[in-house]
């Protein structure tokens, strides 16, 4: 099977090591302000949630900063000329037109960014990047095999951007290979980032925006709204220029319970950008690809409201896996900083005629799900008893 559906990092690279922003550091107050916040954390995300259902009829204010790519080739599609071709998931890894060609395919891959990639266990500080001739080989031999691949859509993370002569390596191969490229750097300069190719002999670039989470981990998004060059074929007697909206992220990872929610609120401003450029630019509903790493397995939360809202994964599509237990380790991408063996990057797909719940019901379900696995134990894990300090376990408020 063509393996460009997701790509494993190289088996010789150690994942990196990965910051701990975790909710626990925000507060360093008194022991008994720690267990109120975290004891009543659950009843307050509950009345947010009741309460931002019952706002049906009110968009709520965006956390995310929208930014339009200049160009002549940028438009906003009026949905007059917008048509929307379903698309059938092939065994190959290949999206094609339920009526026949073209095909086209995508490849995401976490490449490791020097900066993160550790050379020595022993003295964790020494990183790729102190050695120019170390990244620049694995670099280069990463450029060489997306080039073999040619996937019409490419999608990494923890792209060095910092670095202007490994930026220039890729924009420049990609470039003379047919791509446009764009990048997005994480914020507050975490030095790492995001990159999208897009290939010109199948696809037009129409807008792009820029996603800012602005919460843990500096995560950011990438959503580009691209067109086919090559026609679609509706029926014997008319094809249209199928409109797709791709999206590249790389999630915040679960590094404890506490950013389980959060990391699904990031997915949920995804989904609720979707909708919002959708409607803006009255365009009809069209394909979605959503590109990434997602630092969570298939029996996760972000997974499973994924699914709520009609996506399914192409690696399961592929290989006829299921939601089931059992089919649900059978996905490995690589090996974490732990020392885990995971599948964690997906490549999800979403036909437009895909049954799928409301968004803020799914979100509402997929947080209250959260909060009912952690069984509330954000509680008093921190109060000791002045007799005989002995430590009150996890409790239920």
């Amino acid at each position: 099977m063509n393996q460009d559906i997701t790509v494993p990092p190289p088996s010789n690279s150690v994942h990196k090591p990965k910051l701990r922003p975790t909710l626990n550091s925000y507060f360093n107050k008194p022991t008994l302000f720690k267990a109120f916040f975290f004891c009543f954390l659950p009843f307050l995300i509950s009345l947010f949630l009741i309460a931002y259902h019952n706002q049906s009829g009110k968009n709520s204010e965006m956390v995310l900063l929208a930014g339009f790519c200049n160009g002549s080739d940028i438009a906003n599609v009026d949905s007059s000329e917008s048509k929307s071709v379903p698309f059938q998931e092939t065994r190959t890894g290949h999206a094609c037109s339920t009526m026949g060609e073209p095909c086209i395919s995508c490849t995401t891959f976490n490449i490791l960014a020097p900066i993160y990639k550790r050379l020595d266990q022993q003295n964790q500080s020494v990183r790729e990047s102190d050695f120019r001739a170390f990244w620049l080989a694995r670099n280069k031999k990463i450029v060489n095999w997306l080039l073999y691949e040619r996937s019409s859509i490419i999608c990494l993370q923890e792209f060095w951007v910092g670095n202007e002569e490994l930026v220039h390596m890729y924009e420049e191969s990609l470039g003379a290979a047919g791509y446009d490229t764009f990048k997005l750097a994480r914020t507050n300069n975490r030095g790492d980032g995001l990159l999208t190719a897009i290939h010109k002999e199948y696809f037009k670039v129409l807008n792009r925006r820029e996603l800012f989470f602005n919460d843990f981990g500096d995560r950011v998004a990438q959503l580009l709204h691209v067109q086919s060059v090559a026609p679609f074929s509706i029926n014997q007697n008319e094809s249209v220029q199928q409109e797709i909206i791709i999206v590249n992220t790389h999630l915040l990872f679960p590094h404890d319970s506490s950013l389980s929610i959060v990391r699904l609120h990031q997915v949920y401003q995804i989904l609720q950008y979707l909708e919002t450029y959708q409607r803006e630019n009255k365009l009809s509903q069209m394909p979605v690809i959503l590109c990434g790493d997602w630092n969570g397995s298939k029996r996760g939360h972000v997974y499973k409201f994924l699914r709520s809202q009609g996506f399914v994964s192409s690696y399961d599509i592929a290989h006829e896996y299921t939601d089931s237990d059992a089919d649900a380790h059978k996905w490995v991408s690589h090996r974490n900083h732990r020392g885990n063996i995971c599948g964690v990057d997906f490549i999800w797909l979403r036909n437009p005629h895909n049954s799928q719940k409301l968004l803020k019901i799914s979100w509402a379900e997929a947080a209250f799900g959260i909060i009912k696995v952690s069984k509330f134990d954000w509680s008093f894990s921190w109060i000791k008893f002045p007799r005989d300090e002995r430590s009150v376990g996890p409790s239920r408020c």
